[in-house]
């Protein structure tokens, strides 16, 4: 493990500062926190409210004064992201958050068209490959149920 990441602001910006004291790298992550999403009242685009956008720019201050060497923004409006990047001095990596942030990440599964779930205003499919892994998959199982995988190529002699 290179770095730790700590979902939120306020509650764990004491966290941050501690572990960046005794040398432990710290990311932060704002807006929409997966871990507490129960909390958030489910997968919500966060800080449309003014009073909550506020609140999400003064958490990555904090953290980024706590020692954090980045901060993720994740679901939230493109103008407070880049809001909030251009208040910071460290960059800033965004998904679902706009074209304003220093960097960007998508989930894996997500990027391959492999999660089945419907997705995010702000997921984009490069290549759809969720219905060949379900053919593949069925495939698989379908000559393991008639015996003829593995066979002779297939088996260490």
């Amino acid at each position: 493990m290179h770095a730790v990441k700590v979902e939120g602001g306020g509650r764990v910006v004491q966290l941050a500062a501690k572990l960046t004291e005794r040398g432990i790298p710290v990311m932060g992550h704002l807006g929409l926190t997966p871990q507490f999403v129960n909390l958030l009242g489910g997968f919500r685009v966060q800080g449309r409210e003014a009073e909550v956008a506020a609140r999400i720019e003064s958490d990555a201050r904090e953290l980024e004064a706590a020692g954090a060497f980045a901060v993720v923004l994740e679901g939230m409006p493109g103008p407070l992201a880049a809001s909030v990047t251009a208040a910071l001095t460290i960059p800033t990596i965004g998904i679902g958050a706009g074209p304003g942030c220093d960097g960007q990440v998508l989930v894996f599964h997500d990027i391959l068209g492999l999660n089945r779930d419907p997705l995010p205003k702000f997921v984009k499919v490069f290549a759809p490959l969720g219905d060949e892994a379900v053919a593949a998959t069925r495939a698989y199982a379908a000559e393991v149920a008639a015996g003829t995988f593995p066979d002779d190529a297939h088996t260490y002699s």
